[in-house]
């Protein structure tokens, strides 16, 4: 089976907006109140409660006084808020992500509705008597729909993003094709080398180009009282500039990796460690501006829609480092440094294009020692005197020196 999700806009009425802002509250509230009786069950027994037993509070609250206004919110959307808990706590023991954090009414809303949402001609059918929402439909909806999560951004815009199943299964992954190696960085978001040609794609630089902008909606939402009226409206002026910023980023990305995963069978990147590179706090905000992340994400999920792999060295890989034409290894490689000549070879390098080349190697060389047939293009990827990393499939020399 196969799984794709489709983002919607959708466009609630006045009447409709006021009862997702209920079912917003009450999701929130339950998935806090659940996390906070987790920790407490955690400090007293050592276990914290599950999926089963956080389900069986809610009929007891709806009960209650206090908190009978739960009765109202459709109820398997409460019950998917408990997944939801249940996931990010297993997501934190097993070390994907951090321990889970109480949600605020300030930032992004959003619920799931695990079933019973109906996609009719230009309408989202909501179940809890939300009723039918105006939908803009931009292409068709095939499968069977298993959940659906609306969601508000700060800047009051609606969206239904629907997880569709559909029949039948990914294309059988296949190396047979062009091997694409990328080194991604600042000046040149990335800078590709296929065996042939090197191509570079400057970084647009998306959060530069407004920054002076949003330095000043932000100077004026400083200025405006806390919970007044006018911080709202300034409020929503800068989350606007920052959802453009947002959108421009992820247009550029997609149509990036489309672009890269049509034209190869095979792309080799660097497994970068973002969160250890923005401790420079001089290229925090360049970096974190680029997406390396993202962009590694949209490649992986397009190549295997399409049966390719994107290959993934390791991060210690001495990619600037190595000369791509006799393969001799310089000690030092300050980032100051654009290019270089091999003391060995005297071949000069452009220090990006240089280290595409040695990624696009390694890559070959990795997948050729999983036993995988890869076509090369010809070239010899490693000399029979080269590194002993030949034999191996990690990394040989990495760039940081060992620690004593």
């Amino acid at each position: 089976m196969q799984h794709h999700a489709i983002k919607l806009r959708i466009y609630p009425t006045p009447s409709q907006e006021q009862q997702l802002a209920q079912v917003f509250g009450c999701s929130r509230w339950w998935y806090n109140f659940a996390l906070n009786k987790s920790i407490e069950a955690y400090k007293e027994t050592g276990k914290s409660l599950g999926q089963i037993a956080l389900n069986a509070l809610l009929p007891q609250l709806k009960k209650q006084e206090e908190t009978a206004w739960l009765a109202d919110c459709y109820s398997q959307v409460l019950q998917a808020t408990t997944l939801n808990l249940v996931t990010a706590y297993k997501n934190f023991f097993a070390g994907r992500a951090r321990f889970p954090r109480f949600k605020s009414k300030k930032g992004k809303q959003s619920v799931q509705y695990p079933q019973n949402v109906k996609i009719l001609a230009n309408t989202v059918k909501i179940p809890g008597g939300i009723g039918e929402v105006k939908a803009k439909i931009h292409r068709p909806i095939e499968g069977d729909v298993k959940t659906v999560t609306i969601s508000k951004t700060p800047t009051g815009k609606y969206f239904a993003s629907i997880l569709v199943e559909t029949e039948g299964d990914n294309p059988t992954i296949s190396t047979a094709g062009t091997v694409l190696g990328i080194d991604l960085g600042v000046k040149d978001f990335a800078v590709t080398y296929n065996g042939l040609k090197t191509s570079k794609y400057s970084n647009p630089r998306h959060l530069a180009k407004h920054q002076k902008n949003l330095k000043r909606k932000q100077q004026k939402l400083a200025r405006k009282k806390d919970g007044s009226k006018s911080r709202l409206r300034a409020k929503k002026l800068a989350s606007k500039v920052h959802e453009r910023v947002t959108n421009a980023r992820q247009d550029f990305l997609h149509k990036l990796s489309h672009k890269l995963t049509n034209e190869n069978q095979v792309v080799v990147v660097e497994n970068l460690h973002v969160k250890g590179m923005v401790r420079n706090h001089n290229l925090a905000k360049a970096i974190s501006d680029c997406g390396w992340g993202m962009f590694t994400n949209f490649l992986a999920y397009k190549l295997e829609r399409k049966g390719g792999k994107l290959v993934e060295i390791n991060r210690f890989f001495p990619s600037s480092k190595l000369c791509s034409n006799c393969f001799y290894q310089v000690n030092e490689m300050p980032l100051h440094v654009r290019q270089w000549t091999c003391p060995s070879c005297k071949t000069h390098h452009d220090r990006d294009e240089n280290a595409a080349a040695n990624i696009r190697a390694e890559g070959i060389r990795m997948l050729q020692t999983d036993g995988t047939a890869v076509s090369a293009g010809g070239e010899e990827v490693r000399p029979k005197k080269g590194r002993k990393s030949v034999l191996r499939h990690s990394s040989a020399n990495p760039e940081a020196p060992p620690c004593s």
